[in-house]
């Protein structure tokens, strides 16, 4: 098949959407498929432009296989509600053009669009229809309904507007996918019918993450027999990282090291409310050909979350964490997606509840034997729900399904 995929964020940004989107499309292109992409310059997470590339212009190059188009964007230094829409204005923009010229030029069977950016939607509903193709509509998490519950915009009226707006855009995509079975549910609740939606969730590379021996818990010179905590991922708005702070005070006198790995918007705060806390140690995003000897370092893995962002978006970095044979602490109410998912395999408490947080991590510490037990449940749980390649090669299937054999 010839596809076109259009987002926002793309490889080799390490963690998040550009992740995933990346190794879809290099697994697509390795089966055969020519895949072309229309994205923006890497940024996430740090939010600052990659090294080698450039915020303002338009240029080609090759990633796994794929022909990659990069579109201008603008990149807030200090990202903010009306920073954060120019920002997404600039790529919706400059991309519309360009995904419009392939559509003309490349003649794609399948146009798949990745939200966020909801703003860039339109521009791959149109290029859909240029090519005479089925429009494959992917969300990672509801920028929408996040938007206004975290507080980063306000006001009914404009919720209102911008909950219309979605829902038919949504409507108009032959196919919506999200990555949860609360987030398809959702879909319906935005007027998605049931044969137009489907579940298309994260995955995990379980041969590539699995429990190991780590050279990094070695390197970083824990005392023999510490218990590590750690938390590895974006350190942004929607991830509720300000428990950690208080996770760590509670944890002061505690034989527990807190092991923190990442970037974002709030690491600045997080480092600032960590000062002097020896126990607290601090990694940047390790390189992926890393991530398992990052993952394996820990006894325990955390994944705090912010209770007004439950089931809007699903943590990516949950099945990596399974993956590697460890118990998880999370943040999450009972009945939500995360909850559900570490069920016998970690601890779920109260989202942004510091203490609670500290308190199950001490009861895993005490634990050895809870700690393998439940381990050993998350390990199987990986492979029978986020295993990389039953999920893409489902994905594959329903792609194939939508695109009209030659002669009919």
């Amino acid at each position: 098949m010839r596809i076109l995929i259009y987002g926002l964020n793309y490889a080799p940004e390490p963690t998040g959407i550009g992740k995933f989107t990346g190794e879809m499309a290099a697994w697509l292109a390795g089966r055969g498929h020519d895949i072309e992409v229309v994205t923006a310059p890497p940024y996430y997470p740090e939010w600052r432009i990659g090294q080698g590339h450039s915020a303002w212009r338009w240029h080609r190059e090759m990633i796994a296989g794929t022909r990659v188009q990069r579109c201008p964007l603008y990149v807030p230094r200090r990202p903010r509600a009306a920073s954060r829409l120019i920002h997404l204005l600039s790529f919706a923009a400059s991309s519309l053009p360009v995904a419009l010229w392939r559509a003309l030029a490349f003649r794609p069977q399948v146009v798949i669009a990745i939200a966020p950016a909801l703003v860039s939607v339109p521009g791959a509903r149109l290029s859909a229809w240029l090519a005479g193709a089925p429009a494959f509509l992917h969300i990672q998490d509801f920028e929408v309904d996040a938007a206004f519950a975290l507080g980063i915009v306000s006001g009914g009226r404009l919720r209102r507007l911008a909950l219309a707006i979605e829902s038919w855009l949504l409507r108009s995509f032959d196919s919506v996918s999200s990555i949860t079975p609360a987030m398809v549910a959702r879909l319906a609740e935005k007027g998605v019918a049931g044969a137009h939606r489907f579940l298309f969730a994260n995955w995990v590379d379980t041969s590539a993450i699995q429990p190991a021996p780590s050279q990094l818990r070695q390197q970083l010179k824990f005392p023999l027999g510490a218990i590590v905590a750690l938390y590895a991922g974006n350190m942004g708005e929607k991830q509720g990282v300000e428990t950690l702070a208080e996770v760590a005070k509670c944890l002061v006198d505690e034989p527990v090291h807190l092991l923190l790995a990442g970037a974002g918007a709030a690491l600045p705060r997080l480092v600032a409310a960590t000062a002097g806390m020896a126990q607290v140690h601090w990694l940047p995003i390790q390189p992926v050909e890393r991530l398992c000897d990052l993952l394996n370092a820990a006894d325990i893995h955390l994944l705090p979350q912010r209770a007004d962002a439950a089931d809007l978006v699903m943590p990516s970095k949950l099945a990596f964490m399974l993956a590697s044979g460890r118990p998880v602490v999370a943040g999450a109410s009972a009945g939500t997606a995360v909850a559900r998912a570490i069920e016998g395999a970690g601890i779920s408490v109260p989202p942004g509840d510091g203490r609670a947080m500290a308190a199950a991590i001490m009861a895993l510490a005490r634990d050895e034997a809870g700690r393998r037990r439940m381990g050993e449940v998350a390990r199987e749980r990986a492979l029978a729900d986020w295993d990389r390649e039953a999920i893409l090669a489902a994905y594959e299937r329903r792609l194939r399904g939508a695109v009209p054999r030659e002669g009919h």
